[in-house]
């Protein structure tokens, strides 16, 4: 990661590049349309309503980007970034009416022959400063959408950018009607209907993906996966998920560590995974580490898996009047058994009649119980 994510700056430059966007969208769409309805052009008007949606994605987009920016809070604990997944949603399920209402009434006029519009010469000057105008707007939308790694703002920038395609489009038509093509403006009002409609269909099937949680491209998640196996401590990994919220990633996973290490090292390896992984990822923004002392991915849990709690209970019965005099036990889970070691106090070490005692009652709960697969002794430095 280059620097410390800003969420004030990021969220004061999307507002800017959507703002500029907006206003540049709002003198288009007025002059587009004027002059398609002066000017005679059905495909120009077309273009004219495509700059007018892309004014209102604008406004949706400030009003997604001001939502999305708001801090974790006791109701949305993993952040706001998922309003701008649903303005992403909503902006292209808008486009695909814009579109098939543009079509129904390009299709109108083609049934009705005597209804199709003769452009004007002007409207070639007007698509060319269209395809200018959006052109710039797609350059500059998209270097802050890839500054600020926002989606919303990348979908946008693909808006500007559809709207100069279209606006080519619009030319070409226009140019084929003034040469003597009649049907070639209300063609291109129909191509610039299909190519809104791919955008709001691409919109919503993204957005709907992150909205269910899909995972990550798989060379993200391989160089993911990679990184992990990398960093010293780690002996394998599994479970490895990774989820979209807005523009940041979420990752949870779950590492093999060696079984005989103290809980505070595996809970350092844990940390060092995380910051790993922030630090090499941009859109990684949290991840949530899983120790486990063993690859139990497949492992099917047949027994009852014995707690601290019960195992004292075992060294008590068996122990008997021994039990007091040991210091303390570890347990360590491995392959669905219990290894269990018992601790007895250095004091103990000359003590060899009960030091024996001990032992052998362990070594009859080992073979007795069997949850439990080996009991050691040792005695405490």
């Amino acid at each position: 990661m280059t620097g410390v994510y800003d969420t004030k700056k990021m969220t004061s430059l999307k507002h800017r590049a959507t703002l500029v966007g907006a206003l540049v969208n709002f003198f288009l769409s007025i002059l587009k349309i004027g002059f398609g309805v002066l000017g005679q052009s059905a495909a120009l008007i077309a273009d004219g309503v495509h700059s007018l949606s892309d004014l209102a994605s604008d406004l949706l987009v400030l009003i997604a980007v001001k939502l999305g920016a708001r801090e974790a809070d006791h109701d949305h604990p993993y952040g706001h970034r998922r309003f701008e997944t649903i303005a992403t949603v909503v902006l292209g399920v808008g486009l695909i009416i814009v579109a098939t209402g543009i079509a129904w009434d390009v299709y109108e006029r083609i049934v009705e022959p005597e209804r199709l519009l003769i452009p004007h010469p002007e409207a070639l000057g007007i698509a060319a400063i269209s395809i200018l105008a959006n052109e710039w707007l797609y350059q500059y939308t998209k270097r802050v959408a890839t500054f600020t790694r926002s989606k919303l703002l990348l979908a946008n920038a693909w808006h500007h950018r559809s709207d100069a395609i279209s606006s080519v489009v619009v030319l070409i038509g226009v140019a084929g009607s003034l040469l003597g093509y009649v049907w070639a403006d209300a063609v291109a009002a129909v191509i610039v209907a299909l190519m809104i409609a791919k955008i709001g269909v691409n919109l919503v099937t993204d957005s709907i993906k992150e909205l269910v949680d899909t995972g990550l491209s798989e060379d993200v998640v391989a160089e993911i996966r990679a990184e992990i196996a990398a960093i010293e401590g780690v002996r394998n990994l599994h479970l490895l998920r990774t989820r979209q919220m807005g523009e940041d990633a979420l990752v949870d996973a779950h590492i093999v560590v060696s079984s005989r290490i103290t809980v505070s090292e595996g809970h350092m390896i844990a940390d060092v995974v995380r910051d790993v992984l922030i630090d090499k990822f941009d859109e990684v923004r949290d991840v949530l580490v899983h120790v486990d002392p063993e690859n139990d991915e497949y492992v099917i849990e047949q027994n009852k898996v014995l707690l601290r709690q019960d195992i004292d209970a075992y060294l008590q019965q068996y122990l008997a009047e021994n039990h007091p005099l040991i210091d303390s036990f570890r347990v360590h889970y491995i392959k669905g058994k219990v290894e269990l070691e018992v601790v007895l106090p250095h004091t103990m070490f000359s003590l060899s009649q009960q030091v024996n005692t001990i032992k052998n009652r362990c070594a009859v709960l080992e073979q007795e119980v069997d949850q439990i697969s080996s009991v050691l002794v040792f005695f405490k430095a």
